[in-house]
C-alpha cells in the first residue's frame, strides 16, 4: 500500500468518524434543549385526591 493510499484511507476513515459524532453530538444537544423547555415550563397543580391523606 503507498502512502497516498493510506493517507486517503485514514481522510476516509476519520471523515465517516467525524460524521457520526456530529449526529450523536446533535442529539444529544436536542435532548439538552428539550429538557430546558420541560423544565422551564410551569408544573401542573396536583389533583386533589393526591394532595390528601388516607384515613382508615
Amino acid at each position: 500500500m503507498s502512502r497516498s493510499t493510506a493517507l486517503v484511507l485514514t481522510a476516509d476513515l476519520s471523515l465517516g468518524l467525524s460524521r457520526r459524532l456530529m449526529t450523536v453530538t446533535t442529539a444529544v444537544l436536542m435532548l439538552m434543549a428539550g429538557q430546558l423547555v420541560v423544565a422551564s415550563c410551569t408544573p401542573e397543580p396536583a389533583p386533589y385526591a393526591a394532595r390528601t391523606t388516607i384515613v382508615r
